[in-house]
């Protein structure tokens, strides 16, 4: 079996341990709804009715999307049959919005629950869409644990928002 680390994550895992009392207050994706700064700084790339797309700030990869509910739940059984229809379509446009921009290779679709599933922030479920492409865990990756970004998160937002 090959492990693939990902030291570059530890901040990011860290700055969550501060998250732990659970509550809505505490969460990333509720307080970047709370925000009063505008959606392209905040980097929602689309609101729809029950759920937000939006770019992940610390990207295993350009066009690395998450759809969030608004409902701030912890787990995607709690969500309405009308939330997690419209999550499905919203994972189905944007895996479509950017295989059109980006033209990989694959796709990686998926959610951790829980800690022990990964989940970096595990009190509010949502769905994470990435582009992959081949050979894109390359030297950079595996040996100098350095991940290489050709875009910006601005240039990125560009390129989707208003797609949806």
């Amino acid at each position: 079996m090959d492990i693939l680390w990902s030291p570059w994550r530890y901040d990011y895992i860290r700055s969550n341990e501060k998250r732990e009392s659970g509550g809505a207050s505490d969460c990333v994706f509720c307080e970047v709804l709370q925000s009063p700064a505008a959606d392209d700084e905040k980097f929602i790339v689309h609101r729809a009715g029950f759920n937000f797309v939006i770019l992940n700030i610390f990207p295993y990869i350009t066009g690395h999307l998450m759809i969030v509910p608004f409902e701030h739940l912890p787990a995607i059984s709690q969500a309405s049959k009308e939330s997690t229809d419209e999550l499905m379509d919203l994972i189905k446009r944007s895996q479509e919005i950017l295989g059109e921009v980006y033209r990989p290779n694959g796709f990686n679709i998926g959610m951790n629950l829980g800690k022990a599933a990964g989940a970096g922030v595990e009190e509010h479920f949502h769905m994470h869409v990435m582009p992959r492409w081949t050979g894109d865990s390359n030297f950079m990756t595996t040996v100098a644990e350095t991940r290489t970004i050709p875009e910006t998160l601005e240039k990125t937002y560009e390129k989707l928002k208003g797609r949806f």
